[in-house]
């Protein structure tokens, strides 16, 4: 369906495909963000536990963390500056870089994330995984890998 403008409108079933693909984006960060508040921490804290548990030393450079996270820099700071003050990441300087700081998981953040991820994972398989046949997450993967992987593309030439 295109206007004499050349806009490409979506068809029914695009428009169903596209609004179903958003109330689930939602509602299921929305599930997994509840699921995770008992424990004091958002998706954001969870993803920088994540992201700082599986690198090498348990550290990162705060660039490569804000890419890592889709965050800008200075939102990433505040960020870290209020998992510092609870205790979970410490910031270093960069030996090689003065400008450069590494965000650096603590005991606590360590011990944190250990008793977080079971949970984390059971509320992922309870609202997302087990609730699909493995022929339709397989299904999901195929579907989302293009779209993922154009987004990537696109990130990379901003």
């Amino acid at each position: 369906m295109e206007t004499e403008n050349g806009t490409r409108w979506l068809s029914d079933e695009e428009q169903r495909a596209w609004r179903i693909h958003l109330d689930v984006s939602r509602l299921l960060t929305y599930q997994l963000e509840r699921d995770l508040q008992p424990f004091g921490l958002t998706m954001n804290d969870y993803e920088i536990l994540v992201n700082l548990s599986e690198s090498e030393g348990h550290r990162m450079r705060m660039s490569d963390l804000a890419a890592a996270t889709l965050q800008s820099k200075s939102r990433l700071s505040h960020q870290i500056t209020r998992m510092e003050n609870a205790g979970l990441v410490r910031r270093e300087n960069c030996e090689s870089d003065r400008r450069g700081l590494y965000a650096v998981l603590t005991e606590d953040g360590w011990e944190t994330m250990r008793k977080v991820a079971p949970h984390h994972v059971e509320s992922v398989r309870k609202h997302f995984i087990d609730l699909l046949s493995p022929e339709a997450l397989e299904a999901v993967h195929d579907s989302l890998t293009p779209i993922a992987d154009h987004l990537r593309a696109q990130r990379g030439r901003v």
